[in-house]
C-alpha cells in the first residue's frame, strides 16, 4: 500500500454499472473515453444471489455474472496497457469459476501471461451453515425475529457481506483484476482507495468518506442524471449517458464527475439523490469497515459536472457482519390482460372479480392475491384514488403465491378463459399462460464477525 499523506495524487475510480443488466458498453466508456486508475462494477443484489443460486444449483460450474467474462474479453488488453485495475463481485456464488472463466478469457484476448487475477472468498457460508447453528448462533430473521431453525431444510444458500480490506489486500499483492463474491456494494470502491492511501483500520473518518464515494459509485449512472428526481426533463443526452467517476485524496474529501462530453449531468442534486439512496437511519450507516455518519457530508459544486464531497465521519464497526440467506419459498404465477376504453378500469375490477369467483369455487386457496390495475393503481394503490372513466387502456395483473405448486399451475389455467368469458375489449393474451416459477425468499441474519474468514488468491496464470 502506498503511505497515505497531502502529497500523494489524487485517484480516479470509475464506477461502470448498478446492476447485473446495467449498460454493457458502460464500462468501455470508461476505460477509453479518458483517464482512470481503477474500474469496479457492481452486480450483486439479493434478487441476484437468488438466481445464481438457483443456477449453480442446476450447474456446479455456474453462478457468476457470464456477461463479466466477455466483457474482460473485450477490455482487458486497454486495461492492462493503461494499467486500468479492475475490480468486481461479478463472481456472484462462484468467485472461482468466474475468475477461471476470465483466465480463459485473457488468453483468448493474447494477455493471459501478463494478468495477476485475485479472488476473494469466505462470504459462502452454507458449508458451515450447521456448524453455526449448533455453535447457538441463531441466524435470527432480522425483520421477524424467527430463528432459522425454523426453514433450515429449505435454505439453498447463504452468503455474508464482505468489506474492503479483503480486496484491497488482493491490489496489494498485486492483482490487476479482483473477483469477489459477496461483499458491501461500497467496498468495490473503498477497496482501491484502502490500497493506494494506507488507511488504516481505524481511520474510522477517512473509512467513511470511503464508504461514501463507494456509495455514490455502486449505482452506476443513477448519480450522472439517470432515475433523476430532480427535473429529470432536463438532464441532456441520457441515450449515453455518463457513468460516475470519484477523483479521491487521501484526506478522504473527493470529487464525483464524470468523462468530458458523456450525457448525462454531475451536479449537487443528482449526487445527493444517490447518496440519501437506501441507506436506513443516515447517521449510522453500518458496513463491515466502518459505521458511517452520512449526516456529516457537505456537498458543493466544483465546476461544470463536478461535485466536491467533504465532511464524512465514522465510527468503529459493530461486531457482527449481515448474512443474505435464500430459501425456498414456494411458488408464485403472474397473469395479465388488457382492457380497452370505455370503461377500461371497471371491465378490469370486473374481471378480477370473475377470476376470484371462480377460484373460490374450485376451492383454490393461496398464500398470497395481489391485483393490481397497471395504468391506475399498480405504483401508489390506494392512494391512486378512483380510476378515471376515460382511462384508455389499464392492464389487469393478478398474482398468487403458494408453498404448494398444484394450486398456482391450476390457477395459471383459469386466466385465458376471462377472454371469451368476461367482460370485452380483452386483449394482450399472445404470450400464452403465466409461467409458474419458484419463489426464492430473502432471509437477512447477522453473523459475529469471528465466525467469518475471508480467503485471498492472487497469482499469474499461464499463456
Amino acid at each position: 500500500m502506498r503511505a497515505g499523506g497531502g502529497g500523494a495524487r489524487a485517484v480516479r475510480v470509475a464506477g461502470a454499472g448498478g446492476f447485473w443488466g446495467d449498460d454493457l458498453d458502460a464500462p468501455v466508456r470508461q476505460v477509453e473515453d479518458g483517464p482512470i486508475d481503477y474500474l469496479v462494477m457492481d452486480y450483486l443484489a439479493e434478487v441476484t444471489m437468488s438466481i445464481l443460486h438457483k443456477q449453480r444449483a442446476r450447474d456446479p460450474e455456474a453462478g457468476y455474472a457470464r456477461d463479466f467474462v466477455s466483457l474482460m474479453e473485450r477490455i482487458l488488453p486497454a486495461c492492462l496497457e493503461r494499467s486500468i485495475r479492475v475490480v468486481a463481485n461479478a463472481g456472484g456464488v462462484n468467485p472461482g469459476g468466474c475468475a477461471d472463466q476470465v483466465a480463459q478469457a485473457a488468453r483468448r484476448a493474447g494477455v493471459g501471461g501478463r494478468l495477476r487475477l485475485g479472488v476473494v472468498t469466505g462470504d459462502d457460508l452454507m458449508p458451515r451453515l450447521d456448524e453455526l447453528l449448533a455453535g447457538g448462533h441463531e441466524l435470527r430473521n432480522m425483520e421477524t425475529g424467527e430463528p432459522l431453525a425454523s426453514i433450515r431444510e429449505r435454505v439453498t444458500g447463504a452468503n455474508v457481506y464482505l468489506g474492503a480490506f479483503p480486496i484491497a489486500e488482493a491490489l496489494g499483492r498485486g492483482a490487476d483484476v479482483v473477483v469477489t463474491g459477496r461483499c458491501v456494494d461500497a467496498a468495490l470502491t473503498l477497496a482501491p482507495l484502502l490500497h493506494e492511501f494506507g488507511w488504516a483500520a481505524d481511520d474510522h473518518d477517512r473509512l467513511a468518506a470511503g464508504v461514501v464515494a463507494g456509495h455514490v459509485n455502486e449505482c452506476g449512472a443513477q448519480c450522472t442524471g439517470g432515475n433523476a428526481m430532480a427535473e429529470w426533463w432536463t438532464i441532456p443526452d441520457l441515450d449515453r449517458v455518463g457513468f460516475p467517476i470519484i477523483e479521491a485524496e487521501p484526506s478522504g474529501d473527493f470529487v464525483v464527475t464524470k468523462h468530458e462530453g458523456s450525457g448525462g449531468r454531475v451536479s449537487p442534486a443528482t449526487v445527493t439523490e444517490q447518496i440519501v439512496y437506501e441507506i436506513g437511519d443516515p447517521a449510522a450507516y453500518p458496513t463491515p469497515d466502518v459505521v458511517a455518519d452520512f449526516t456529516s457530508v457537505r456537498l458543493s459544486g466544483a465546476g461544470k459536472d463536478q461535485v466536491r464531497v467533504t465532511g464524512a465521519r465514522g465510527r468503529p464497526p459493530t461486531g457482527w457482519l449481515k448474512a443474505s440467506i435464500v430459501y425456498a419459498g414456494g411458488w408464485r404465477a403472474v397473469g395479465t390482460l388488457v382492457y380497452a376504453w370505455p370503461d377500461a378500469a371497471a371491465k378490469a375490477r370486473a374481471a378480477a372479480r370473475v377470476l376470484r369467483a371462480r377460484l373460490d369455487r374450485l376451492g383454490l386457496r393461496f398464500d398470497e392475491v395481489r391485483t393490481d390495475l397497471v395504468g391506475w393503481d399498480s405504483t401508489h394503490g390506494a392512494l391512486a384514488g378512483p380510476p378515471l372513466p376515460d382511462l384508455p387502456e389499464v392492464q389487469l395483473r393478478v398474482a398468487v403465491r403458494n408453498g404448494e405448486r398444484a394450486p398456482v399451475e391450476r390457477f395459471t389455467r383459469e386466466v385465458a378463459p376471462l377472454v371469451l368469458t368476461g367482460p370485452p375489449s380483452v386483449t394482450g393474451f399472445g404470450e400464452g399462460r403465466p409461467r409458474v416459477r419458484e419463489v426464492a425468499a430473502f432471509w437477512p441474519a447477522l453473523v459475529p464477525r469471528e465466525a467469518v474468514e475471508p480467503f485471498v488468491r492472487v497469482e499469474t496464470r499461464e499463456a
